[in-house]
């Protein structure tokens, strides 16, 4: 395959599912975060998955009343004169919640040479014909060595049906599960490693923090304790509101958790009932699992 032929294939897939983050600024936040979980010493690079218990349960939530009275106070001006986000009590008891009931899922046992699998739906657009709804199924290797797949499937649009698959490379700029496995647990320390990995981001520091939260989300289904760590650290980042009756891009209803403004807007979608994970309002997250082989699909 010429690199013609390559850069085309590659035009027909949708971007990575969103909240996405900018080339520079995902492989400057990595970077940043990488360091900072690698041990003293080890000249930047990320240790060995440290062997644990697969399951643990974590602390449930503080009670709603403590949770208000410590949120309910709108932050003062930023030391650059703009001002700084209000902290939303009604959004950090929610997603206390959520990081009680993600606390509570069994995590899977996970082996070198497996692949993550996601399926996601959204949408695409076709220049100067119209939008496609896709599906999108990829595989990605746990520990980010070798290559993975992509397998996208039109189900309407311009384009028209059909599936097209591409071979994904190794890419610096994605996280892995054992990157993600190595995340600390703690709260307080999780919450400063993606502070200090996002300082100097954009449009604000509070966004660009969320926008790397919402980033790990989807892997991090498959990591309990990790899982729950996110959402306690994101219910510390003023800016988060509530939006009732929020859909998915694939139409399910839940509740919504929405940060920034206006076309920016990035909103994660809950199931109302469960608070189940969905994916956003951009790209849903419809299965999520680890396999032996690319192209298998999680059993069940």
């Amino acid at each position: 395959m010429n690199t013609e032929e390559r850069e085309e294939l590659l035009g027909l897939l949708p971007p990575a599912p969103v909240p996405a983050l900018s080339p520079v600024r995902r492989t400057r936040m990595n970077a940043h975060l990488m360091r900072e979980i690698a041990p003293e010493g080890a000249a930047g690079q990320a240790r060995p998955a440290a062997q644990r218990p697969r399951r643990r349960l974590v602390a449930l939530a503080l009670p709603v009343g403590v949770a208000a009275a410590v949120c309910t106070t709108v932050l003062s001006l930023g030391s650059g004169g703009a001002e700084r986000p209000s902290t939303d009590p009604e959004a950090v008891e929610l997603l206390n919640r959520i990081a009680a009931v993600a606390a509570t899922q069994d995590a899977p046992e996970v082996r070198d040479g497996q692949y993550v699998y996601t399926m996601t739906q959204g949408t695409r657009e076709v220049m100067d014909e119209g939008t496609d709804t896709i599906r999108r199924a990829d595989w990605h290797p746990v520990d980010g060595q070798g290559d993975g797949l992509a397998r996208v499937t039109v189900l309407d649009g311009p384009s028209g049906k059909g599936t097209t698959d591409m071979t994904l490379s190794e890419d610096p700029n994605l996280t892995t599960y054992r990157e993600l496995q190595e995340l600390p647990t703690d709260t307080d320390e999780l919450y400063e490693r993606v502070w200090a990995a996002t300082e100097g981001q954009g449009p604000t520091h509070e966004e660009a923090a969320l926008e790397m939260i919402g980033s790990m989300l989807r892997g991090a289904t498959l990591l309990p304790e990790v899982d729950a760590a996110l959402y306690r650290a994101a219910a510390r980042i003023p800016g988060v509101t509530v939006v009732e009756d929020a859909e998915d891009a694939a139409g399910r209803s839940g509740v919504g958790l929405a940060f920034a403004d206006g076309d920016d807007r990035d909103m994660w979608v809950f199931g109302e009932k469960d608070l189940d994970y969905l994916g956003s309002d951009e790209v849903a997250l419809l299965d999520v699992g680890v396999v032996d082989e690319v192209g298998e699909v999680p059993a069940g």
